[in-house]
């Protein structure tokens, strides 16, 4: 008696090759430069804006790339800059 070999079925293998195309890795920019790190306040709002969304969200760090310790910090500087209304906390006129 031989086995059969388990087959892969093409979707499957369509689906990995499209994860492996696109799987590039993101960096940290806070990381590598320290210089920028220190730019995280909640006075800089110009700085802040590229970190939320035109709807007044928060940017996940999966999508901006940041490490979990800086994601938090610019979470925080975020919510400090919408208390003390420099930031929005939604957009107005739909």
């Amino acid at each position: 008696m031989t086995r059969s070999k388990l087959k892969i079925s093409t979707r499957l293998l369509k689906k990995k090759a499209k994860r492996a195309a696109f799987a590039s890795k993101k960096h940290c920019r806070f990381v590598n430069n320290p210089e920028l790190a220190q730019m995280i306040n909640y006075k800089n709002v110009d700085f802040l804006r590229g970190f939320i969304t035109e709807r007044g969200k928060i940017l996940p760090a999966r999508i901006s790339g940041n490490s979990v310790r800086y994601q938090r910090a610019i979470a925080t500087e975020i919510k400090k800059a919408r208390i003390m209304a420099l930031l929005p906390f939604t957009a107005t006129g739909f």
